[in-house]
């Protein structure tokens, strides 16, 4: 017998009967998809077919049940996209189910040797110990590469870690991703030269297929510090191939692009934690963005310190990851922030630092702010 991994899912039911039937439904539609009564005995019923491991009352009292059910490591045949399709393939398309947790098996961690760097590579990249990360972003689109290129230099000469493009930075007329590249890796490296500082940039290399891993290794040959991705757009599964390429050894940082509709729900899609805190580690992310509590996108308190908390959290022996919280941040939520998350955070500052009129200055208070040193 083959060894089991475990999914918990939130099944919006009326009562227990409900919920056991809806719960046995996804067991037979994330497997064999085909009514019970004709699963074939043997192999098929004893090992692919999903089992109902545990039911009980969800314990924040959400109009539901958490169901644990069991799969077989057969069920996704050292595939990664499989497992994702049999965590919740046919099931996500129905109303009312809800992934809360992932349980992890020897067979996943075979195929998903997670992080290669995690929080501590980013940070000894930066030169930095048991501290916030710093990341900013160049923006908007539309500005030339020599613009985004003096952003890049301010921001690393004003003491961030990690600068980025903006998510919605490709291949435009105004700025080619070849020449951005270039640019924007010899402007930060002009203000390391002055401050004596690590910085880095990080290239988005959200492309077509064909184009993405490309990109990567010409990011690596550019000198960049990381690449940055839209999973959800790009696909999962090249995250976890970039991890494990022979020839990419950069971080990977993950932004939440058209991921929303997975975890804005309720009652339906992924909790915070297992999409942006388990199954990025799974792909092989070393720094997730997501949205930030009290901004512009309604994630909760709550749900962000979930995220990371999961970035964290022992996985069996995969890289903790860092937590990049950004959307709405400004200098009035650090405080608060920095209590919510302590040191093991990279902030995503991005438009409260564009509208200073001194951005190497801001960008120095902010890493004061951060680390406490403000008053």
């Amino acid at each position: 017998m083959a060894e089991r991994f475990t999914v918990t899912y939130l099944v919006i039911a009326a009562d227990e009967r409900e919920a056991r039937q809806r719960a046995l439904d996804i067991a037979l539609e994330q497997t064999v998809e085909i009514p019970r009564d004709v699963v074939p005995a043997g192999y098929v019923e004893d090992e692919i077919l999903g089992k109902l491991e545990d039911l009980k009352p969800d314990a924040e009292g959400r109009p539901g049940f958490l169901a644990t059910i069991s799969y077989s490591e057969d069920d996704i045949g050292g595939d990664f996209l499989q497992l994702l399709n049999i965590v919740f393939g046919n099931s996500s398309i129905k109303p009312g189910i809800k992934v809360e947790d992932i349980g992890l098996s020897p067979g996943i961690l075979a195929i998903c040797p997670g992080p290669r760097h995690g929080i501590e590579g980013l940070r000894a990249r930066a030169g930095i110990g048991r501290v916030p990360l710093l990341m900013s972003a160049i923006k908007p689109v539309g500005l030339s590469t020599a613009a985004l290129a003096r952003l890049a230099h301010d921001f690393a000469l004003g003491g961030m870690h990690y600068v980025k493009d903006d998510h919605g930075l490709v291949d435009q007329k105004t700025s080619p991703f070849a020449e951005r590249l270039r640019a924007c890796v010899d402007a930060v490296g002009e203000a390391n030269a002055k401050s004596g500082g690590r910085a880095s940039f990080v290239p988005n290399i959200t492309g077509p297929a064909g184009a993405i891993v490309e990109r990567a290794l010409m990011a690596a040959e550019a000198g960049a510090g990381a690449v940055m991705l839209a999973p959800a757009m790009t696909g999962y599964d090249i995250v976890r191939t970039l991890a494990a390429h022979p020839d990419f050894t950069l971080p990977i940082v993950s932004h939440p692009a058209f991921s929303g509709a997975n975890v804005v729900s309720p009652t339906s899609g992924f909790s915070h934690r297992s999409f942006f805190g388990t199954l990025h580690r799974l792909m092989g992310a070393d720094a997730a963005i997501y949205p930030n509590y009290g901004g512009r996108f309604g994630f909760s308190r709550a749900e962000c310190q979930s995220i990371a908390r999961a970035c964290a959290a022992d996985l069996h022996g995969l890289k903790p990851i860092v937590p990049a919280p950004g959307g709405g941040v400004n200098f009035d939520r650090i405080p608060d922030m920095r209590d919510a998350y302590g040191p093991d955070v990279m902030y995503l500052v991005g438009g409260a630092l564009l509208q200073q009129p001194d951005l190497v200055s801001a960008c120095r208070r902010l890493a004061d702010a951060v680390e406490g040193r403000s008053a």
